[in-house]
């Protein structure tokens, strides 16, 4: 595949302007446009979904950091103990190292809780963010791909990602045993991909039958579709910790969680047959 790309994109002193950042920035705003432009469709007026932006965000980037620091740290030089013995790293999430799950409880908290404050339909605006998450995910995983990270085993696949040493996570940094010339499973792209496709379709179920839609569905459809290929991404993370024996971790759990209540949700409220008069 393609070979690493610098992750600075320009630097002038101790001020360096990066890729991952870029990146991060451009899905943000891709992704609240997409929302504002449901919130537009739906009546109410697209400037709240851009006021309540930041107090979404800083609660959601700090929850995706904290749940990756304190649950999804990466083994052996990247672990918990490298976060506890320098602190200050913790708030470095430009260097990589966020999780979505840790971003969308916290940061759903926080909408739920500005809605409620400004009298807002609190379903309506998670809907919003849960149709626009899906293309600003699939852009921001590129930013995996310039870091280095977010990768599986090693492959043969015409599509392999090559991994510099200082980004290999052991076994694989044992250059004897796993030469330059390895190349290993892109999850990133994978994960982007879905994504794209559930963009895709999310939208296009959110247009064709919006008048038999009610405010949660998008949501409800949100938490079936990305988990979904979540759960099986995660078999070939080589970044996560899993449970003795098996070959699932904490995200398994979460995955499943999701799925089913997504899914429960939207049998509840269209699946079941109307009672009999």
């Amino acid at each position: 595949m393609y070979p690493p790309v610098d992750p600075v994109i320009v630097e002038v002193g101790p001020l360096a302007l990066r890729w991952y950042g870029v990146l991060m920035v451009t899905a943000i705003f891709t992704g609240a446009w997409v929302a504002s432009r449901y919130i537009k469709r739906q009546g109410d007026n697209p400037d709240n979904l851009w006021d309540m932006l930041v107090w979404v965000l800083v609660p959601g980037f700090l929850g995706a950091r904290l749940y990756y620091v304190f649950v999804q740290s990466p083994r052996g030089t990247d672990g918990l103990g490298r976060y506890l013995e320098h602190p200050i790293e913790i708030l470095q999430f430009w260097r990589g190292g966020i999780h979505i799950f840790g971003a969308f409880i916290a940061g759903s908290a926080a909408l739920w809780l500005y809605t409620r404050w400004h009298k807002l339909p609190p379903l309506r605006y998670l809907d919003a963010i849960a149709l626009g998450l899906p293309l600003a995910q699939a852009i921001g995983r590129w930013g995996n791909f310039i870091n280095q990270e977010l990768y599986g085993p090693p492959t043969t696949l015409p599509w392999g990602l090559r991994i510099d040493a200082q980004h290999r996570l052991s076994p694989y940094s044992n250059l004897q045993q796993y030469p330059d010339s390895v190349r290993f499973q892109p999850l990133f792209l994978y994960e982007s991909l879905w994504n794209f496709i559930g963009f895709g379709l999310i939208f296009w179920l959110s247009r064709r039958f919006k008048k038999q839609l009610q405010p949660g569905d998008i949501l409800l459809m949100y938490l079936i579709w990305y988990p979904l290929g979540r759960f099986w991404i995660e078999f070939l993370r080589t970044d996560s910790w899993f449970f003795s024996g098996t070959p699932f971790n904490v995200v398994h759990i979460l995955c499943a969680a999701a799925i089913l209540s997504g899914a429960i949700g939207l049998y509840w409220r269209h699946g079941r047959k109307p009672a009999a008069g």
